[in-house]
């Protein structure tokens, strides 16, 4: 059987030529959607790398399609969910360029330890300043790795042989893990305290939002350099250049910025900090290496077989769709939610499905990885999906278990979500209302009645008169609107659960000012 295959972005002619030892091979680049949605129906499979957009009206005309492939990580250029709806596999590469990435942010600590890029510029303008570009050894150095995923745990490697000491801070990796490396796990607010070099590698998220910023850059060692390499936006780059020209920070390497080009950093102008222009997967052989990846697995899928790194999943009978689709939903919300508010790395994950949604059976498969999804995704760097789920919460420690029970108490089906951790228990129950809908209905020991969706602050405190308006006062001064609000627990003077839903996200600094408001005995903002 001959296939046809579209490449619509430009490919490495390595992937290419594996494409054409069993397969048709058209090469158009710069497709418009309307160019693509007339001849996509002659194809049995799609690549792109993040140039072709792939929307729903190209998925709805790809009638042949069984396979989209994404040469690089990122799949937000694909509508994976059509595909999902159409019967069409959809995967990545998400370890080719993991190498490239690794060795980029070693290049740029050692380029910023010894002021090469400076004194470069200097010599070709004819200058010969030898004292003024004095450097330091990182030998001995402490790397502070914040992210240790994939690549971070790669760049730990390096710099262990280069004999510097490595502590790292991931809320998915627990202290046993770390050792096993010879790394030590703690606190992001230890770390910044206690390393000479701090390197990021986790997702933007609002949890990591200016994760480094004016109040935690003052926590640092004076001194202290800073790499990104990851996502911009984690650095609060007003407070890195105030922080620089201080004389606090010596330094900082930058590949990503929060504003791509960044024309109009003032960063760009302080000798100290060494910039390229987010070249951390910009390699030959990373490039090459997705374009194999990507060529093997379209192979594999159109020859009967499955995609190794495939981010959506294979329907659910049709039957049975509406029903599962619906709890999988829930399990995503909630596993988010416990995913946010988990205190210390997560050893193990217990669902439990009661009452009706038990008869579910072979299908709650599919409704536990997409809770493990919504747990992981929210706080991972790495694409966490479906397929992979489970594969990354066990290779962080993780231990998922399903259980079912035909009891349900006061409720027809119920899901149960309990965490363990190093810090103790959280468990979080929901069920689906006969509407279709999704409700949390508790949050360990508080009832509640929280449709998961949206921005969402969780606050423990002493339930006493006037600890709601404190609260109310504090968001307000802080341009935070409250959308709707709720208590779990209701005994003046008992321990009490604030829940108020939010129209924006919530900074990191304003959730540290509610969190120490008198009467708050926690404070967190998720988002759903």
């Amino acid at each position: 059987m001959t296939f046809k295959v579209l490449v619509s972005d430009p490919l490495a002619v390595e992937g290419v030529n594996i494409l054409k030892e069993f397969s048709e091979v058209d090469e158009k680049a710069d497709l418009s959607e309307d160019e693509l949605v007339k001849i996509i129906g002659e194809y049995d499979a799609l690549i792109v790398r993040s140039g072709t957009q792939v929307t729903t009206r190209i998925i709805e005309a790809a009638d042949k399609m069984k396979y989209i492939g994404r040469a690089g990580v990122g799949v937000d250029n694909i509508d994976t969910d059509a595909a999902t709806k159409k019967g069409i596999i959809v995967s990545n590469a998400p370890e080719g360029n993991t190498l490239a990435a690794t060795e980029h942010t070693i290049g740029m600590m050692m380029a910023l330890a010894r002021n090469i890029p400076q004194a470069s510029a200097s010599l070709k303008k004819g200058e010969w300043k030898r004292s003024k570009f004095m450097g330091n050894e990182m030998n001995g150095k402490v790397l502070g790795v914040v992210g240790f995923g994939r690549i971070g745990c790669e760049v730990a490697k390096r710099a262990q042989a280069l004999e510097m000491t490595v502590i790292a801070y991931d809320p998915f990796i627990p202290a046993e893990v770390g050792a096993a490396m010879g790394v030590e796990m703690m606190s992001v607010a230890e770390l910044f305290t206690k390393a000479d070099v701090i390197t990021v590698h986790t997702p933007l998220i609002p949890s990591t939002t200016h994760l480094i910023n004016k109040d935690s850059i003052a926590t640092m060692k004076d001194g202290v350099r800073l790499i990104n390499c990851a996502r911009g936006g984690i650095i609060d780059e007003a407070a890195l250049y105030d922080a620089i020209v201080a004389g606090k920070v010596a330094g900082a390497a930058l590949d990503v910025f929060e504003n791509e080009p960044p024309t109009e950093s003032p960063l760009l102008t302080l000798d100290s900090v060494i910039v390229t222009p987010h070249l951390g997967a910009s390699t030959v052989e990373a490039q090459k290496n997705v374009a194999i990846s990507v060529a093997y697995q379209c192979r594999d899928v159109l020859n009967g077989g499955s995609a190794k790194s495939a981010v959506n999943a294979p329907l659910v009978a049709p039957d049975a769709r509406a029903k599962v689709d619906a709890y999988a939903q829930l399990a995503e919300k909630m596993g988010a939610l416990v995913g946010q508010i988990a205190e210390a790395p997560i050893t193990e994950a217990e669902f439990a499905y009661l009452g009706e949604v038990a008869e579910l059976k072979q299908n709650l498969k599919y409704v536990t990885r997409l809770g493990v999804k919504g747990m992981l995704s929210m706080v991972l760097h790495e694409p966490v999906n479906i397929v992979n789920a489970e594969f990354v919460a066990k290779g962080r420690g993780m231990n998922i278990v399903e259980k079912t029970s035909d009891e349900a108490g006061d409720y027809k089906s119920l899901v149960t979500l309990t965490i363990k951790t190093e810090a103790g228990e959280k468990t979080v129950s929901g069920t689906v209302t006969k509407e279709g809908g999704a409700r949390i209905i508790s949050i360990g020991k508080y009832k509640t009645d929280i449709v998961p969706v949206g921005n969402v602050i969780l606050a423990d405190h002493i339930n006493r008169p006037g600890i709601i308006g404190v609260v109310g006062t504090l968001l307000g001064k802080n341009n935070v609107n409250i959308s709707s609000m709720q208590v779990g627990g209701a005994n003046v003077g008992t321990d009490s659960l604030m829940i108020l839903a939010v129209d924006s996200v919530v900074a990191p600094e304003v959730m540290a000012e509610v969190a120490s408001a008198d009467g708050i005995t926690s404070a967190k903002f998720v988002q759903l």
